[in-house]
């Protein structure tokens, strides 16, 4: 036997050991695109198992993220920081190997998986950045591919189409993707529910396609060989076999997603004269993958050698995009009283910002001129790779998907933008970026029920109750220019999570914060001192509160404190937050989506003043009135209910 055979047995062992012992896992997947693995890890990948976050590393995506041990048994064998003993406690609470890949870049593992076609999508946002920084920063510093192994699931997801169109519109050339084309699903054969030309769709899409035979490793190097040649992304469709070797469970679907089973595995180890006890790995192999680990040590040494001898002007460049200073906005140059919408205050911040840092990039799913996120002066992707203007289309799905990536590449910081309400179509992709801690930036505007004459279509009621649900997601919702101004500093001061930037269509005034610049990066501050009742609000009915509190100023006394981002302002201490809603003062709060989740900043005796139905079509003002968002209705709510306490 040869050792590159016994390197794919060795992983398949490995794998189906690994599930055996969990009780839980998908042993086939591995078991069929083992070949595929050793052809690309052995003999293309470059990576360095001594530095996993070398910036010019070659990126490799498990998208079909179910076969995670397929991807741990790689890492282990490659000289990852990844144990035997960490195989040994697959799926075990507090081990480095869970069920789906989690992002993990210092053990190799680039992002989080699980969710059929996120990381299909996220690659391609990988793919964006390395061919973006190339183009500024030069190949001699980038200059790598992006690698993704896929599932028949993860092209069955509407994500693919809406991702593998974008890609082929951008020409990515240095993506390339593996396709298990094993036929089987969790629910049995794939010619039940998928019996489409996937080829055929891929190149309409512009992409570059092979035709492969995944247990034939010489053809899987000679197709790889050719996709990296090509000036196209490239999907290689390899014919595989679930749990290949399997005496009795080859190619069934049972083999997806449970253990093996005592009986079957001893029958596969005795076909393939495997003899040697559990989690042990042949010398051979050992050296085998430490040897190949050796062409991304020696790329990497070189990569080393030129950014050394780079002139001063690069190196300085490449700081800048790397570590770049955390940003100061200032007011936007914006003057008290004057009315703008926030969306428009946020297209002011960005184009502020793209001027100091150079690594901002994004864009929206087809609603630029709405949401006011293009960059001034500068190109589009489409048209130049150096360009910081990403044409999503009506994608927001893939545009979720690939602001993660982007993300999570290094050397950039991107956005992504759309109506509030159309956070319905990217909502995996922004719970996957709160989940792995991915720096994500998104941008939605048209954010309540004062869209107005649009209806309730695309009102949002429940949307920013949801976001709020969601951990590690950051939501801000800012009053004015001057508090969107600090929103984009939050959000791009925030590298553990991603920040939802929720902006108006309608005007709002500018907002007298002289003496309390600042506060959104506490989440929540007093605009106006009280003692009777303290008026929480959020975004656009801030203005309204004051409005109201001054109504009432004659005869009651009501603290004012605008509230844009309540998960900074409970990372805040007690003491600060007693002191912004006070102590045993009755609370009441005002915005205009739905009361859920209000109760936590009300309490039991509170008044929560909001929409807990859907919207209808008129104008703003219109809606305002009928449903008590005027300063007067507002005043009126208060006092009555202070009254009847």
């Amino acid at each position: 036997m040869n050792t590159e055979q016994l390197a794919v047995d060795t992983i398949r062992v490995l794998s189906i050991d690994a599930v055996q012992r969990a009780d839980s896992g998908h042993p086939g997947m591995p078991m069929g695109m083992a070949d595929i693995a050793v052809v690309l890890w052995g003999r293309h990948l470059l990576v360095d198992p001594d530095h996993p976050e070398w910036p010019d590393r070659d990126r490799f995506v498990l998208s079909n993220g179910h076969g995670s041990m397929l991807l741990y048994s790689l890492l282990h064998l490659s000289g990852f920081p990844l144990t035997m003993d960490d195989i040994r406690s697959f799926r075990q609470f507090g081990s480095h190997t869970p069920g789906h890949p989690e992002r993990d870049p210092h053990r190799g593992i680039e992002t989080t998986t699980g969710p059929l076609g996120q990381g299909f999508g996220t690659a391609i946002g990988m793919a964006i950045a390395e061919d973006h920084l190339r183009a500024v920063l030069g190949e001699e510093l980038v200059s790598h591919q992006t690698y993704a192994f896929v599932s028949d699931g993860d092209l069955m997801e509407g994500i693919s189409s809406e991702a593998g169109s974008l890609a082929g519109r951008l020409g990515l050339h240095r993506l390339t993707y593996l396709y298990d084309d094993n036929g089987i699903s969790i629910g049995g054969n794939t010619d039940v529910t998928f019996t489409e030309d996937v080829l055929a769709r891929f190149r309409a899409f512009g992409w570059h396609t092979l035709d492969v035979d995944g247990h034939d490793r010489p053809a899987i190097h000679e197709a790889i060989l050719a996709a990296n040649a090509d000036e196209r992304p490239s999907l290689i469709a390899c014919h595989t076999h679930i749990a290949y070797g399997a005496p009795t469970l080859q190619d069934t679907a049972k083999s997806h997603g449970s253990p093996l089973g005592d009986t079957e595995i001893a029958g596969f180890k005795a076909k393939i004269g495997w003899t040697l006890p559990p989690f042990t790995v042949p010398a051979e192999v050992t050296n085998f993958f430490r040897t190949a680990m050796d062409r991304g040590r020696s790329a990497h040494r070189e990569w080393e050698t030129r950014s050394s001898a780079k002139d001063p002007k690069t190196t300085a460049l490449w700081a800048r995009y790397h570590s770049p200073t955390p940003p100061k906005l200032g007011s936007l140059g914006y003057e008290i009283g004057q009315k703008v919408e926030t969306r428009k205050a946020s297209g002011k911040a960005i184009n502020q910002l793209a001027t100091t840092h150079p690594g901002l990039l994004g864009g929206s799913a087809d609603l630029e001129p709405s949401t006011n996120t293009l960059i001034d002066g500068v190109a589009q992707f489409q048209d130049d790779p150096a360009g910081r203007n990403i044409r999503f289309g009506v994608r927001e799905h893939a545009m979720g998907t690939v602001v993660n990536g982007i993300s999570i590449h290094g050397g950039l910081r991107a956005f992504g933008a759309t109506f509030l309400v159309f956070n319905d179509y990217m909502r995996p992709a922004t719970r996957l970026a709160a989940l792995m801690g991915s720096p994500s930036i998104f941008v939605y505007t048209h954010d309540s029920v004062f869209l107005g004459e649009d209806g309730p279509t695309h009102q949002p009621i429940e949307h920013l109750a949801s976001l709020r649900a969601m951990p590690n997601m950051w939501v801000v919702r800012p009053a004015d220019a001057g508090e969107t101004a600090e929103a984009w500093e939050l959000a791009m001061g925030r590298t553990t999570g991603p920040t939802c930037l929720i902006l108006t269509r309608q005007s709002v005034p500018v907002l007298d914060r002289t003496a309390r610049e600042g506060g959104v990066h506490r989440g929540g501050y007093v605009l106006r001192e009280g003692s009777d009742a303290v008026l929480v609000a959020t975004g656009s009915e801030v203005w309204v509160a004051l409005a109201a509190a001054e109504l009432l100023a004659a005869h009651t006394s009501v603290r004012v404190v605008s509230l844009p981002c309540w998960e900074a302002f409970f990372a805040q201490d007690r003491s600060y937050q007693r002191e912004v809603l006070g102590d045993d003062v009755p609370i009441a709060s005002l915005e205009a989506a739905t009361t859920f989740g209000w109760d936590r900043i009300v309490g039991s005796r509170g008044l929560a003043i909001g929409v807990d139905h859907f919207g209808a079509s008129a104008p703003y003002e219109k809606i305002a009135d009928e449903w008590g968002f005027t300063p007067e209705k507002v005043a009126a709510r208060i006092s009555g209910w202070l009254a009847a306490l």
